[in-house]
């Protein structure tokens, strides 16, 4: 599977799902990063390829792009987004609340579908919930802690995973290809 990662456009990405989730009570970190990867899976699904092309690893409570902090930092100073830390059911969630709108010019038709439905299915769950779904993935059971989760897994059925099923999954990948 080719994958060009394109930083600013994951930038853009994190903006959108948070703007996303602006009336929502629980809309911390955790939830923002479940549904980046969730719609990344999803587009890889459906489409044969990501749509940032970022890394995401395998943390404790669940999948996470690897430049998330230095591209959150980067909104932050750039005055295009404020994080914002709140109570929600007694835990302190950082949230990321934008400043301004995504540049939403960056996204093909299909990876804004994507992204959308996957607000639109999933956006009303808490990040303890999406987390717990992460977790079912066959993508995140195949790595260890603070390994790269390969996009390939996408294509994996949910069960056991391991090398060989990994290797199923980049042939899948590899047949999917726009030809």
């Amino acid at each position: 599977m080719d994958i060009a990662y394109d930083e600013d456009k994951l930038a853009e990405l994190l903006l959108h799902v948070a703007g996303s989730l602006a009336g929502h009570p629980s809309a911390g970190a955790t939830k923002l990063n479940k549904l980046l990867f969730f719609a990344e899976l999803a587009h890889v699904r459906a489409h044969g390829r990501p749509i940032t092309g970022a890394e995401y690893q395998r943390l404790a409570h669940g999948p996470a792009p690897r430049r998330l902090v230095p591209i959150r930092e980067r909104l932050l100073a750039n005055g295009d987004a404020v994080l914002r830390k709140e109570v929600f059911v007694g835990r302190i969630q950082e949230r990321l609340e934008p400043r301004r709108q995504a540049d939403l010019s960056r996204f093909e038709d299909t990876e804004l579908a994507t992204i959308n439905e996957v607000i639109e299915q999933l956006g009303e769950r808490t990040g303890t919930e999406l987390s717990e779904l992460s977790h079912r993935e066959p993508a995140w059971n195949l790595v260890a802690e603070g390994e790269t989760i390969p996009y390939e897994a996408a294509f994996l059925r949910p069960g056991p995973a391991g090398p060989r099923a990994l290797a199923y999954a980049r042939e899948l990948a590899a047949r999917q290809r726009p030809g």
